[in-house]
């Protein structure tokens, strides 16, 4: 064979090539035919975890509420006993005025403390984690890092700090 037929050849094969390439109709219809049923599945589980995650934040909100309903109703008699202690007050009787807030005072301590809020200890050491030193100064007396004066309670729910006591501490 000569060259030029050679390369007649080469240029056939070549826009064989370039000719679009038939696609097999009947070998892929059994494949896209379980696509639509994997689609669907996914689908519905989709759909499935959007009203699962829907459902549980609702619960939680409803848990919640619940929660801050309980403990309002707990507070409602506290509210009553401070209403009485300030209309006491605008009758300018020094003595049941004095008595309704101690009452006021004692309604709420013994509330908070049935919900599990205790007093944070400031007697002793200074302990960073329970207690926020506000100043140091010189302690006649007192032992190094020992606190001096509290300027604010703290108080724990549980083992947890909600809020530290803020102390002077001993230089």
């Amino acid at each position: 064979m000569t060259d030029e037929g050679r390369t007649h050849e080469v240029e056939a094969e070549l826009d064989a090539l370039d000719e679009p390439l038939e696609e097999p109709v009947a070998e892929e219809a059994p494949a896209e035919e379980p696509a639509p049923a994997a689609d669907d599945a996914y689908l519905r589980l989709a759909a499935d975890f959007d009203n699962y995650r829907k459902r549980v934040a609702r619960e939680h909100a409803d848990l919640s509420t619940r929660a801050n309903e309980r403990l309002l109703n707990e507070l409602l008699p506290v509210l009553d006993d401070l209403e009485r202690a300030l209309d006491a007050a605008a009758e300018h009787e020094g003595e049941k005025l004095e008595e309704g807030v101690k009452l006021v005072h004692r309604s709420f301590v013994s509330l908070l403390e049935r919900h599990g809020l205790t007093e944070i200890d400031t007697a002793g050491r200074f302990d960073p984690h329970v207690h926020e030193a506000l100043l140091t100064q010189p302690g006649e007396g007192a032992e190094e890092g020992s606190v001096l004066q509290v300027l604010q309670k703290g108080y724990k729910l549980g083992e947890r700090v909600l809020r530290p006591a803020r102390v002077i501490v001993a230089e």
